[in-house]
């Protein structure tokens, strides 16, 4: 059985951990002030500021079985918590009807491969006795990315933690991340500051999508990147993924895609920053969505894929 030390090596997505008093293994991916900032500012950003998003618990090894005890402290919306083995799901856990605290375990297959559990995207589990029945070695990632945005990047629409497309997404990128999504959240440059000991190699933002047809949406989006630029540096690569296409209110298409070119505008004077445009990701049928907002898994899978061959033709 792993030390929560020893856990920790193979645990991905926290910027750091906390331990509880009966022993349970926290991951918190926003600094104590950013989260005193949400507690004040908006009472949903606070809980969703605590949610599991895209943490994931990864390694290579021989194991026939893996297990573990969780206690889920928090839950919104009811996705999963997913074993994923050579990029194949193999078992699905739904938080429907799940206890808020028990075990699992999972027999593995065969030979040597690799592991990912995939923790729930919209609540927050913590783990302990993680137990590991053969040797096992953590999974090399690349560069280290800071993920922003909303309740798309946070991980709701696909109700399955592997399959955000954010998860899709990385699969292939096997980006070492940290993903500082929030369901409703906007360009909010208070919620920047600069966390002690991370240095991201790259930042990918993807926001607009709740505030595109504020009077003063453009200046706020200026502002959030002169915030971001001057706690990062004019160095680091930036990728701006603009908002979605969105089906739920026709009459308001024309200002969204007015906000899209005003976000385009605006982060041309960045050097570091490139941009995606995000009606091209996902196709804009109602099939692709869970509400005509939120991709679903469908609409998930095609957007994670199309977003890597955009970050790849543009060499970000």
């Amino acid at each position: 059985m792993l030390t929560n030390e020893e856990l920790k090596k193979i645990y991905c997505g926290a910027l750091y951990f906390e331990e509880t008093e009966d022993g349970y293994l926290k991951a918190n991916q926003y600094t104590k002030p950013q989260m005193e900032y949400f507690e004040k500012a908006f009472l949903m950003w606070f809980e969703r500021c605590d949610a599991s998003s895209a943490k994931t618990i990864e390694f290579t090894t021989e194991a026939s079985k893996v297990s573990f005890d969780y206690k889920l402290i928090w839950k919104c919306s009811e996705d999963s918590i997913e074993l994923v083995v050579d990029g194949l799901a193999t078992e699905i856990v739904y938080l429907k009807g799940l206890d808020m605290e028990g075990s699992i375990s999972w027999n593995l297959p065969e030979g040597k491969k690799n592991v990912t559990i995939y923790l729930p995207a919209d609540a927050t589990i913590l783990v302990k006795n993680f137990d590991i029945d053969a040797a096992y070695e953590p999974i090399p990632k690349n560069e280290k990315v800071l993920w922003l945005g909303d309740s798309i990047t946070q991980g709701y629409g696909p109700l399955r933690s592997s399959q955000t497309y954010v998860s899709v997404a990385n699969r292939i990128l096997n980006y070492d991340i940290l993903n500082q999504g929030i369901g409703g959240y906007v360009y909010d440059k208070k919620s920047l500051m600069k966390m002690e000991g991370y240095n991201p190699d790259k930042i990918i933002v993807a926001l607009g999508t709740n505030q595109y047809g504020d009077e003063n949406a453009p200046q706020v989006v200026e502002e959030y990147y002169d915030t971001l630029i001057g706690i990062y540096g004019e160095d680091i690569p930036i990728l701006c993924i603009t908002p979605l296409w969105r089906g739920d209110s026709e009459d308001g298409l024309p200002t969204l895609i007015r906000f899209c070119e005003d976000i385009k505008r605006i982060v041309s004077k960045y050097k570091n920053i490139r941009v995606v445009e995000g009606f091209k990701l996902v196709p804009h049928l109602e099939e692709y969505y869970l509400d005509n907002l939120h991709p679903n898994c469908l609409g998930t899978e095609v957007y994670g894929r199309n977003l890597v061959e955009e970050i790849r033709k543009i060499g970000f």
